[in-house]
């Protein structure tokens, strides 16, 4: 760099305003605790539901909260199919399949907001990596050519059971779901964490290890779900964007991104992996240098996005409920004889 150039560097960056605080992140975390907390209700009362048919009705009865669908999203997938080939709202775990709905229409708008503004394991995994910053100073980087081949595992995964769903026919899709390992699938999820074996927790002790170490490993590398999200935030209007004119060229927004983006180098930023967090933004000290922009860089505030993916979330279920289409209604005499025997049960 020229001595001219530097000096002008140096002077545009003392004229430079300095960007008035910020309070996007505290709101995203607002936004992932209430949403961790939604489901962290959920999961209590799903098992209180399950010990409720373990015991033969001795225990606390509960009603069966149709939001623990939402962690079974193959079976929302082939809901899914099904509704779109047929035109009807399948009987068995519907919830699920609107949520995935409501996750996909919030990243199509909203980027890939879902993983860093509403996921639960994103929120996880987000603190882990706190927690390895408290401990080392800093999350780890992998090196570049790896990292991508990395990430290249959740989009390899998202196309096996795309494929694997979309080869199935409607008919077999509703033996399926419709059979005892599809009616009690959601006690299995359930049972593979309560009655973790040796290999389960080795592997989910690795993720935490590697969560503390790289920030969002899982998400970023392992996740076919938020490689669906992200797919669909390619087509979102929004983007993060730089102004060359503004920017101090410090890198804070490269450093500070999750996903390791370089931000400092780009006008646009167009990645897939982009998840609208804002942390970018947020620890910019230039004003008005980057932003969330719609077409025409016209400004997207925090509050925005978060009031869109809780406005979509609260809508798309809000419409299933009342429509009748959110509850998996079938007798208690079924439970009774399947949930007590649910691991005996395997993919057919």
């Amino acid at each position: 760099m020229s001595t001219v150039a530097m000096v002008l560097k140096i002077e545009r960056k003392k004229l430079q305003k300095r960007a008035p605080a910020d309070y996007s992140q505290k709101l995203r975390h607002l936004v992932q605790l209430a949403f961790f907390a939604l489901n962290a209700w959920i999961g209590v009362q799903f098992y209180l539901w399950v010990r409720y048919y373990e015991t033969g009705g001795q225990s606390m009865a509960v009603s069966r909260p149709p939001g623990v669908e939402g962690w079974l999203p193959i079976a929302s997938l082939m809901n899914l199919k099904v509704l779109l080939a047929t035109g009807q709202v399948p009987k068995l775990h519907p919830a699920g399949m609107f949520i995935l709905i409501a996750f996909v229409a919030a990243s199509w708008i909203f980027r890939k907001s879902f993983c860093s503004w509403l996921c639960p394991v994103g929120t996880v995994s987000e603190y882990l990596a706190r927690i390895g910053r408290g401990i080392f100073g800093r999350n780890f980087r992998i090196p570049r050519r790896l990292d991508i081949a990395l990430r290249s595992i959740k989009y390899i995964l998202l196309g096996l059971f795309l494929y694997a769903v979309g080869s199935m026919s409607v008919e077999a899709i509703r033996a399926f779901l419709e059979g005892p390992y599809g009616i009690v699938d959601d006690v299995k999820m359930l049972n593979f964490f309560r009655f973790l074996g040796a290999t389960g927790a080795i592997v989910m002790a690795l993720l935490v290890f590697a969560s503390v170490f790289v920030q969002n490993f899982w998400c970023r590398y392992l996740c076919p779900y938020g490689a669906l999200m992200g797919v669909f935030g390619m087509a979102s209007p929004l983007r993060i964007r730089r102004d060359p004119s503004l920017c101090i060229d410090c890198g804070k927004c490269a450093k500070a991104c999750s996903a390791a983006l370089p931000v400092d180098q780009l006008i646009t930023i167009k990645s897939a992996e982009c998840t609208a967090c804002m942390q970018c933004a947020a620890v910019c000290p230039a004003a008005d240098a980057l932003f969330l922009a719609a077409p025409r860089k016209r400004r997207i505030p925090a509050w925005m996005v978060a009031a869109g993916v809780t406005a979509i979330f609260l809508v798309v279920c809000g419409w299933a409920q009342w429509s009748g289409s959110w509850q998996t209604n079938l007798p208690s005499r079924i439970y009774f004889e399947l949930v007590p025997h649910a691991n005996e049960f395997t993919h057919p």
